[in-house]
């Protein structure tokens, strides 16, 4: 049993912290001078409009700088690439043009997994460009097309991390031939942010081969981070700055059609019609208006069902457009079971009335998120106002401070028959959020409060993690404190009372190797105590990883575990004799898992796990198969299994999980995919049919079934059709 006075040991980390966090300021600055000041790239004006079809006949690129000699990331970050790539920037008033030659040195097919917006990156040939609109290495712009044409863009945030939710109207066309395929974009400066009057944006271009297995990008990254990364961006110089528009705005309105029919509720089936309407409003070129009345979810992907083996609430991500829409800001307060704010608290137990974000950089150094959402009664669940304000300002090359509150106020009558409802809960916090100008060093410190009625005490939470990353060395110290009274209605906030301690370390060989990429250990451990520093829970794992130039991966680890139950608990959740409060168990488990060659038609992941498992034991495995018929059809299947065995009078179980799914788009605009899942966990077997036709840009008309029944004769529970039209006016 470990004990040790707690204010010593927050004072002791403090200080570690604050010691590590010294050095940051200065880290890899030169490599962010050299990137800016030697990889340049300069945009002119064309005085005719360039015709968007793929054949670079265009005078805008007769006279256009050409940069190429894209340096290699992945599998190496050393040298050039194999297959070369071109590019080439024009604008006029309106538009932004980019014209691309991808060059190929290996015959074949080029890997296509689908025609779907949004492609997963992985898995398709494709070009990207990343634009570091505001000049602050850390948030910007990314469009990207992949070999089949298939368009891509998101918004940039935290240095780098692509988020793809965010769709506008751009055009693009790409015309493939033996050994080359040739892209053009037209991106309208009407659908990006940007500081006004600025000549100098950062900008850099990446590019994935996967017949050579190669990652590319012009100005080079280190093989440990993403090509998105904006630190190692190089620069845009425009001849004239971009233009300032004034106010732009869309309309997006939807009509909606429903019938459900609640079997298992004994309710008869019922129809219901509505509609809605988005608007996005743009009061200048660095702010961004999103209004929503009257919202309609029901084209949402369903969730991946997993079985469930954890104590505490599982986290399941958001999916709705409009909250996951310019949300970095909202996302990034918090951490990893610790989010103040989560989105996905709003509205899916009671509907949405109408609701408002605005976003955006204010002056150089400040940016903002501010949104107010208003939902309607349900059963016994109140009408409530829900509202999120983030300002962050940024400090030294790449790091930021933010401020937040996160409001849930009820507007409507609060239930007599529960008593636990409160009129009101309130988080507001200070973040600082570090990112050394290399990456090399990354780290959060953060102070939450929580404010609810008839609580005073032991009502906050705070963290702190550093991260410092070489390549060959990864090495992270996490810790947080959350007071026992933290409560964080509109978060997600698991488990409370309780000291966490993450330290982790990693290091990796790269061998010259004709197949093998790098290799090697991992040790990590996950320890929670007791607000008075008394171990309640620890996972110590300790294993191998290798990755191979085709990017297939193969980890094997070992893990000590140890928990002490805080209440009653049945591991397997089927509702049979739980394990005693205040009972404690040890066990080890092994595991290995392996992902294939994603470039492959038919492709695959499997994790195995075994061993003792609190006082019985655990064999379990998890698994994807792929298959796909490019770029037309994919199909994949999903299977876990976990065979838990206790001793009487606790329940054993056999736990299955099966979800085929397929996933067809005819073309670039016609989308069909269906999701059978299967889980004797819940007794319960989920189909989803989903079809999208995309018939003019950025809308569509969408076709939902949901069916959910009982495995035992197919007995019905509930069903549902919707069917939903939406159109954007720009």
């Amino acid at each position: 049993m470990i004990s040790i006075g707690s204010k010593r040991y927050f004072l002791i980390i403090s200080i570690v912290f604050i010691a590590l966090l010294s050095p940051c300021k200065v880290s890899g600055q030169n490599v962010k001078v050299i990137n800016r000041n030697r990889y340049k790239i300069s945009i002119h004006t064309t005085d005719k409009p360039v015709i968007i079809d793929g054949l670079l006949d265009d005078p805008a690129w007769q006279s256009a700088q050409r940069v190429d000699h894209f340096h290699r990331v992945l599998p190496m970050d050393t040298g050039y690439a194999k297959s070369q790539t071109e590019v080439m920037l024009s604008h006029d008033d309106k538009y932004l043009y980019l014209a691309v030659i991808c060059h190929d040195t290996l015959p074949g097919k080029r890997p296509v997994e689908s025609l779907r917006r949004d492609f997963s990156f992985p898995k398709n040939d494709n070009f990207i460009v990343f634009m570091d609109t505001y000049n602050d290495q850390t948030n910007g712009f990314a469009f990207g097309i992949s070999a089949a044409g298939v368009q891509w863009e998101g918004i940039q945030a935290n240095g780098g991390y692509v988020t793809l939710e965010w769709d506008c109207k751009w055009r693009s066309a790409v015309r493939s031939s033996p050994d080359r395929w040739v892209a053009e974009f037209a991106i309208p400066f009407r659908s990006i942010r940007y500081k006004v009057g600025v000549k100098e944006w950062g900008i850099n271009f990446s590019r994935l081969d996967l017949k050579t297995a190669e990652k590319s990008s012009w100005a080079p990254v280190p093989r440990q981070f993403q090509t998105a990364n904006l630190a190692f961006a190089g620069t845009l110089l425009w001849d004239t700055p971009p233009p300032d528009l004034g106010l732009r705005y869309s309309l997006i309105p939807s009509v909606i059609g429903r019938y459900s029919h609640d079997m298992e509720g004994g309710n008869a089936g019922a129809y219901d019609f509505g509609g809605g309407l988005d608007a996005k409003i743009t009061p200048s070129t660095s702010m961004n208006l999103d209004i929503t009345i009257h919202p309609d979810y029901s084209q949402v992907e369903v969730d991946r069902q997993v079985i469930n083996l954890d104590r505490y609430e599982l986290f399941f991500p958001e999916k709705r457009k409009f909250f996951q829409e310019n949300s970095d800001l909202f996302a990034s307060i918090g951490r990893e079971r610790l989010r103040p704010f989560f989105s996905r608290r709003i509205g899916l137990a009671t509907p949405v009335w109408a609701g408002a974000r605005l976003s955006g950089q204010i002056g150089k150094n400040w940016r903002t998120g501010v949104m107010d959402m208003q939902t309607g009664s349900r059963d016994t669940i109140p009408a409530a106002n829900f509202a999120v304000a983030v300002f962050q300002r940024k400090v030294f090359r790449r790091s930021n401070i933010s401020f937040f509150l996160v409001n849930k106020q009820a507007t409507g009558t609060l239930s007599a028959e529960d008593p636990s409802s409160l009129r009101y809960n309130r988080v507001a916090g200070i973040e600082y959020n570090l990112a050394s100008s290399d990456s090399r060093w990354t780290g959060k410190f953060f102070y939450h409060q929580a404010f609810s009625p008839g609580i005073h005490h032991h009502a906050f939470s705070l963290a702190e993690k550093l991260m410092y990353d070489n390549g060959k060395v990864q090495a992270t110290m996490e810790h947080a404190w959350v007071g026992q009274n933290f409560m964080a209605e509109t978060g997600y906030v698991p488990r409370t009372g309780f000291q966490e301690l993450t330290p982790g370390i990693q290091y990796k060989f790269y061998p010259s190797s004709r197949h093998l990429a790098n290799h090697g250990p991992f040790l990590k451990s996950d320890l929670f105590f007791s607000t008075d520093f008394h171990i309640n829970d620890s996972r110590t794992e300790v294993g191998y990883g290798l990755e191979w130039l085709n990017r297939s991966k193969l980890k094997f680890d070992l893990s000590d575990n140890y928990i002490l139950l805080l209440q009653n608990y049945d591991p397997t959740h089927t509702g049979g004799v739980p394990l005693s409060s205040g009972s404690d168990y040890h066990w080890q488990e092994a595991g290995f898992s392996y992902l294939s060659d994603v470039r492959r038609l038919f492709n695959f992941s499997v994790s195995v796990i075994a061993g003792e498992y609190y006082n019985g034991h655990r064999t379990g495995f998890e698994s994807q198969f792929s298959y796909r018929v490019q770029p037309f059809a994919n199909l994949t299947m999903d299977l876990a299994y976990n065979r838990i065995t206790l001793p009487e009078p606790y329940s054993s179980a056999d736990l299955i999980l099966v979800g085929p799914k397929l996933d067809l788009t005819f073309t670039d605009k016609l989308f069909l995919s269906t999701f059978v899942q299967y889980n004797n966990q819940i007794d319960n077997i989920n189909v989803n049919i989903r079809f999208q036709w995309r018939y003019a840009p950025v809308s569509d008309l969408f076709i939902v079934y949901t069916d959910n029944s009982y495995p035992d004769g197919l007995t019905p529970k509930n069903r549902a059709l919707v069917l939903k039209l939406s159109y954007w006016f720009h």
